[in-house]
């Protein structure tokens, strides 16, 4: 779905799970993911995961902390954001404002929110929707930043 986009890029992987999106950019040629997990045997897993998949430590960081918090942590820009809250959450919306706070994310970043897909779904203001794909219950809404006019 994104095409050569994932090719060295930099990717954050939010709400990791079972870290399969970050592992398939990996396999798409992502330079880097980081996997932010909030369950510390699910964080576990993933990292046990990537060193069984024989994957580089500087490849695939992995971050046990609920994501509000992980976001403080971290820093540089990154490529591609995927963000898979748990549904009843419905929009992240302080998790997405800090991303752009923090300069995790900017007018080239590609963030893509899974939700499901009978949610109304409304985005903070530096954001824009690019478009969104639907697939059953699933839904996926591609943001990025407005451009920002000096």
């Amino acid at each position: 779905m994104l095409g050569s986009r994932t090719i060295g890029a930099r990717v954050l992987d939010l709400y990791a799970g079972t870290g399969a999106i970050g592992f398939e950019a990996l396999s798409r040629g992502a330079q880097a993911v980081v996997f932010v997990e909030g369950q510390s045997r699910v964080a576990q897993r993933i990292a046990a995961l990537a060193v069984e998949l024989g994957i580089e430590r500087d490849r695939a960081r992995v971050v046990n902390a609920p994501v509000e918090r992980a976001l403080e942590r971290l820093d540089g820009r990154f490529d591609i954001v995927f963000a898979d809250p748990p549904y009843a959450l419905g929009v992240p919306e302080r998790v997405l404002l800090r991303l752009h706070e923090r300069g995790l994310v900017d007018e080239r970043s590609l963030v893509i929110y899974e939700h499901s897909s009978r949610a109304a779904v409304g985005m903070p203001a530096p954001y824009c929707v690019q478009r969104r794909e639907a697939y059953g219950e699933v839904a996926l809404t591609f943001l990025q930043l407005k451009e920002v006019v000096s």
